[in-house]
């Protein structure tokens, strides 16, 4: 590896692992060059292409930031779902039903969009809203990425709120769609088998490394989707 690639894969495990949390002021230019013996130019585009990966916040004379958690940079926002259920005026619970730390699959990869295999967590959940199911939490974590994952065992939180809390992210893609309970998410969800779902897949990046892929999987008369477009986010209709 590059010394290139070896300071800009080290300043972002940093951030992506919560190591150097939102708002933390990381190493200067200049003790950045003396720390890796190498050039500030080499050090400046570092910086420079974590600033463009949304990981970093640059400002004149007092130094380079950690960026907050994104809530809203894609189209829809990515929420906490225990904030959801309080804000419904419900109380919250979770329970997490499963993880596994394993190697990736092949289905797995594809999920990701990882370009080879690697360490990851397979984390099931159930979020509760009062007595009744609210979603189920189905989420693959790119260890590579988010290394402090490893030894989080989701207990004090979820998955959703410990994954909004602490990896900031760059970008994100979702896919949303109608689906019919089958047997094992109706069984979850008290519900009916074939009762109509409201399925989400999102993924999301740190620059061009995957961090997460989820499934969240909602009985139709519980959740809705709100988002807001102004006219310089979407063309005129």
């Amino acid at each position: 590896m590059s010394l290139h690639g070896k300071i800009l894969t080290e300043i972002e495990q940093n951030i992506l692992s919560g190591r150097w949390p939102p708002g933390y002021r990381i190493p200067s230019e200049m003790e950045l060059t003396a720390h890796y013996e190498c050039s500030r130019m080499t050090v400046n585009k570092v910086l420079t292409q974590l600033a463009q990966a949304g990981l970093l916040e640059r400002k004149r004379k007092a130094g380079s930031f950690v960026t907050r958690p994104h809530t809203s940079s894609a189209v829809l926002e990515i929420p906490d779902l225990r904030q959801v259920v309080l804000g419904m005026g419900k109380e919250y619970s979770s329970k997490l039903l499963s993880r596994v730390q394993r190697r990736s699959t092949r289905e797995d990869m594809d999920a990701m969009r990882m370009a080879k295999a690697g360490p990851i967590v397979h984390a099931l959940c159930l979020h509760m809203a009062g007595a009744r199911p609210f979603c189920i939490e189905d989420r693959l974590i790119n260890l590579e990425s988010v290394p402090d994952a490893e030894h989080e065992a989701f207990v004090e939180q979820s998955p959703s709120s410990w994954m909004v809390n602490h990896v900031p992210w760059s970008s994100a893609e979702h896919r949303i769609r109608a689906e019919a309970a089958g047997a094992e998410s109706a069984g979850l969800l008290q519900i009916k088998p074939g009762f109509p779902c409201l399925v989400i897949d999102r993924r999301t990046w740190a620059g061009n490394l995957p961090i997460t892929f989820v499934r969240l999987t909602y009985p139709a008369d519980l959740y809705e989707l709100d988002a807001h477009f102004s006219p310089s986010t979407i063309g005129a209709a």
